[in-house]
């Protein structure tokens, strides 16, 4: 789907109803494509676990001891 600035304002539910459908919708401004809106890929409900990057960050102390740590003497006694 092609749509303009104007399209974007006043039909903007067209747009959204084609990137429901997984259509790219390219956008016009004085008839040269200024942008594309591409639907999301993937599944979007994916576990932490799954995700590329869950545990590559080193792992350090728990966040409690970590807290406790960084307030110092100022919170022990509560």
């Amino acid at each position: 789907m092609k749509a303009s600035i104007i399209d974007l304002r006043y039909r903007m539910k067209d747009i959204l109803l084609a990137l429901e459908r997984n259509e790219t919708v390219q956008i016009l401004y004085h008839g040269k494509v200024k942008g594309t809106i591409r639907p999301p890929q993937g599944n979007g409900n994916q576990r932490v676990e799954d995700h590329p990057f869950f545990g590559m960050y080193p792992v350090g102390p728990p966040v409690e001891e970590e807290m406790d740590r960084l307030r110092g003497e100022r919170y022990r006694d509560l």
